[in-house]
C-alpha cells in the first residue's frame, strides 16, 4: 500500500542548483545558502548537506533553534542566524557557534558578556523590519563589535525588499545606500564581508554580489521571479505526490466534499486523493488547481479537507485505485510547478513548499536513487575552491 502522500526531494538537484548559481559569481564571492523554515519545506538537514556538497561555504537560518538543530545533526561550517534574538536565543545561537546579527551597541555588549561571538551589522536600507536605518548608528555598532572583548566583526549586511520585481527602481536605491555605507566600512575593517543579495538579486544584478550572496528559493529550484525555473536553468528539487485512494462514478446533480461546493453537471468519476490541509495543501486551493493523473491534467474539485482532496477524473478515467497522482512535479511531458500553484492561489512559490507540514513524509533521493536524510556518506559536504575550507563551529 503506498504512503498516503509524500514529498520526494532530489538532493542532487539542490547540489546542481547551488553550483549553477555559483557560475554567476566571481570566484572570490562566497555562497551562503539559506536553509531556514526546514529548508523552505524541503528538510533543513538534507538541504544543508546538499548545499554544502554543491559548494556552499556558509549556511543561514532565521532562528537560534534552527541553528542548534543543524549542529545537533552534525552540520559543520559557517552558520549565520539572520533573525532577531532574545537573551536565551542569543545564548543558544552562540552555543551553536553561529554568527549573529546586530544593529545596536547594546546587543554587541550582550554578545560580549558570555564570552563573545561573531557579529554581522545590519543596515536597514528599505526593508523596514530589522536593522538600523541610520548609517552612523550602524557604523557605531560595527566599531563596538570590533572593539568588544571576544567579539569578532565579520560582516555588514542588508535585505532587499523588491529584488524580485524586475524594473523596480527601489532595488537600485537600496543597493546604492548599502554600498555607500558598507564599502568604506570594509576599507576601514579589512576582511569585512559585505553581503546583501538574495536569489533574485544574485540572478538580476552582478553589482549586488559583493563579497557574499545569500540565495534561498533558487537553491531549491524555485524561480525567484515566480515564473519558470527552467528559464533560470534551475531544477525543482521537490515533487509532491499522492495516490488514488478511491474512484467512484458521479452523476449530474451529485456532489463531492464539504459544503457541496462542486456539483457535477455531467456524468464523471471522482478520484479521492489522501492529502489535505493537514499536510499543508490549503483549503484555499479548493477548485482552483490541477493534478496529474496518468500524465493528464485533471481539475481538483470540491472542498479541500484536512485529509483528502477530490479530483474530476473524467467520464472514462485512465486511472485506477492505487495509481499515482502528482500535485507538484512532472510526468509524461506534463508538469505542474510550484509557481503555477502559487499563481492560482495568489501567493508565492516560497509559501507553497514551506507550508508543507510535518505529517507529510519527506523522502530523499539522488536522481532517483534513495538516500537517507542523515547519510553523511551520500550527503557528504564539500567546499568550493576559494571558500573557507574547514571553517567549523566556534569553540
Amino acid at each position: 500500500m503506498p504512503l498516503r502522500a509524500l514529498a520526494a526531494v532530489n538532493v542532487a538537484a539542490i547540489e546542481r542548483n547551488v553550483a549553477r548559481l555559483a557560475r554567476e559569481l566571481p570566484r572570490e564571492c562566497r555562497m551562503c545558502v539559506v536553509v531556514k523554515a526546514e529548508g523552505y519545506g524541503h528538510g533543513a538537514v538534507a538541504s544543508a548537506r546538499a548545499a554544502q556538497a554543491g559548494g556552499a561555504g556558509w549556511l543561514a537560518v532565521a532562528t537560534a533553534s534552527e541553528a542548534a538543530a543543524l549542529r545537533g545533526a552534525g552540520i559543520d561550517g559557517r552558520l549565520l542566524v539572520m533573525g532577531s534574538l532574545g537573551a536565551s536565543e542569543l545564548d543558544q545561537a552562540l552555543a551553536a557557534g553561529a554568527d549573529v546579527v546586530a544593529w545596536s551597541e547594546r546587543f554587541v555588549g550582550a554578545v560580549a558578556a558570555p564570552g563573545g561571538g561573531r557579529v554581522h551589522v545590519k543596515l536597514d536600507t528599505g526593508m523596514g523590519r530589522l536593522g538600523t536605518r541610520d548609517p552612523d548608528q550602524a557604523t557605531r555598532t560595527a566599531q563596538a563589535a570590533a572593539g568588544a572583548p571576544g567579539v569578532e566583526l565579520v560582516g555588514a549586511m542588508t535585505h532587499f525588499a523588491t529584488a524580485d520585481e524586475r524594473g523596480d527602481a527601489f532595488f537600485g536605491e537600496q543597493l546604492e545606500r548599502f554600498r555607500t555605507w558598507a564599502l568604506p566600512l570594509r576599507e576601514r575593517f579589512p576582511g569585512l564581508i559585505a553581503h546583501a543579495a538574495n536569489s533574485a538579486a544574485l540572478l538580476r544584478e552582478p553589482a549586488a554580489h559583493l563579497d557574499m550572496v545569500r540565495p534561498g528559493v533558487a537553491v531549491y529550484g524555485l524561480d525567484p521571479f515566480g515564473e519558470d525555473p527552467a528559464a533560470r536553468e534551475l531544477e525543482p528539487a521537490l515533487e509532491l505526490r499522492t495516490h488514488v485512494a478511491a474512484l467512484k462514478p458521479i452523476a449530474p446533480g451529485e456532489s463531492a466534499g464539504y459544503g457541496r461546493r462542486w456539483i457535477a453537471d455531467a456524468p464523471s468519476t471522482v478520484a479521492t486523493l489522501p492529502v489535505g490541509y493537514g499536510d499543508g495543501w490549503p483549503r484555499a486551493r479548493t477548485g482552483d488547481v490541477e493534478v496529474l493523473l496518468a500524465g493528464e491534467r485533471r481539475r481538483l474539485r470540491g472542498t479541500v479537507s484536512m485529509d483528502y482532496v477530490t479530483a474530476d477524473a473524467g467520464a472514462d478515467p485512465r486511472v485506477a485505485s492505487g495509481d499515482e497522482a502528482i500535485l507538484i512535479g512532472a510526468r509524461d511531458g506534463e508538469r505542474i510547478l510550484a509557481e503555477e500553484v502559487a499563481r492560482r492561489q495568489g501567493t508565492i512559490n516560497y509559501e507553497v513548499t514551506t507550508a508543507l507540514l510535518p505529517r507529510l513524509p519527506r523522502a530523499y533521493h539522488r536522481d532517483g536513487e534513495p538516500v537517507a536524510e542523515h547519510d553523511a556518506a551520500l550527503l557528504a559536504t564539500a567546499t568550493r575552491p576559494g571558500e573557507e575550507a574547514g571553517a567549523g563551529r566556534a569553540r
